[in-house]
């Protein structure tokens, strides 16, 4: 069963990374914020739990936010909501104000990261196609300098929060905001001045237009229209989603796993297949994930042959799924439920039985 924390209870933030082989520049500082308590009067069921290739949509959502930001994941809920399966250290706090709408869920995220990350994506729960390549843009525009009229770089003010407006909306469901917003948020909902529009009224807020959000290579590469944005609000909108055919996906395998492969008489090499999670992957070219196969994300290739595998231990991944170890990856899993985005590659390999623990003389 998986594990949650509540927001009493103490959480460790997972091992953060400082990789060149990632696509997805880190903010080691940052972590991010799920809203799953909406009413989903459209929907007439919980968006959170809706399934999304093998898994749901919260599911998706925060293991995508995991991924990107690489810190501590919330998820703000109604009081008493059911909740389907989350990643082990996730953080669920209730939002106890019924009907306060988003301002008061970002309030609560927010203030379950104070102390453990200065910034946070916060997301609604329906976002299928986020993509962690636009976490990483949002949070890295968050962190540039606002220079005002007369000021050097070194006199510019941090932005309070990172905006996008696109698609032809504001999108504060899908924005960076700082964790020292909390109060202002929480002061801005006992006023009843519940929108939106109030908190970005009285902080610094650095709006990201289409172009703005675009200009990032890799995001341009990944997701150039924009898809992270796309949510769903209607059984008409989930259905046309659900439609939509997995990312792809390139898939490579490497030492045991290769020579299992070709004696079974199929290609060994890379291989583009269609997979929302790393179980689908693995599922796509016929291959057991179990115990005795652990995966890595976005290995960079010029690593790839330089990694020694009686150097990956299976007691060395934590309970995030993140292997404590620093070896060139994005992530270490054996999670099948780990969510995949376009243009990842996910690497497969064999995973090493621990040693057997020496008799005492």
């Amino acid at each position: 069963m998986t594990r949650q924390n509540t927001a009493s209870e103490a959480t460790e933030p997972p091992t953060r990374r400082q990789d060149t082989a990632d696509p997805y520049p880190r903010t080691v500082t940052s972590g991010g914020v799920v809203l799953a308590g909406g009413r989903s009067s459209r929907m007439g069921t919980s968006k959170a739990a809706l399934e999304w290739h093998g898994s749901t949509l919260l599911r998706r959502t925060v293991g995508i936010l995991t991924r990107a930001t690489g810190g501590p994941v919330v998820v703000v809920r109604a009081s008493g909501q059911d909740l389907p399966g989350l990643p082990p250290g996730t953080i669920v706090v209730d939002d106890l104000r019924e009907g306060k709408g988003p301002v008061q869920g970002i309030a609560a995220g927010l203030a379950a990261l104070r102390g453990q990350a200065e910034t946070a994506f916060v997301a609604s729960t329906d976002l299928p196609f986020l993509h962690p390549a636009f976490v990483s843009r949002v949070l890295t525009a968050l962190d540039a300098p606002r220079e005002g009229p007369g000021q050097s770089p070194d006199e510019a003010e941090a932005n309070d929060v990172a905006l996008p407006v696109a698609r032809g909306y504001q999108q504060p469901l899908a924005a960076a905001y700082r964790t020292s917003l909390a109060e202002l948020a929480e002061r801005l909902v006992k006023e009843d001045r519940l929108r939106p529009g109030f908190l970005f009224a009285e902080c610094a807020v650095t709006r990201l237009d289409d172009a703005a959000l675009l200009a990032d290579p890799v995001l341009a590469a990944r997701d150039p229209d924009l898809d992270s944005l796309l949510n769903v609000n209607t059984p008409e909108d989930y259905a046309a989603a659900r439609q939509r055919p997995a990312p792809e996906v390139t898939v490579r395998l490497f030492g045991a796993l290769v020579k299992a492969v070709t004696e079974a008489g199929r290609a060994a090499g890379p291989r583009s297949v269609r997979a929302a999670t790393v179980g689908a992957a693995a599922e796509a070219i016929g291959l057991p994930f179990d115990r005795h196969v652990t995966a890595t994300l976005n290995v960079n290739e010029i690593d790839v042959n330089e990694i020694n595998i009686n150097e990956i231990n299976i007691n060395e991944i934590n309970a995030d799924g993140i292997s404590s170890r620093q070896i060139n990856a994005d992530q270490i899993t054996h999670d099948p439920s780990v969510p995949l985005a376009a243009g990842d590659t996910v690497f497969f390999m064999p995973a090493m039985t621990p040693m057997p623990a020496t008799p005492a003389s």
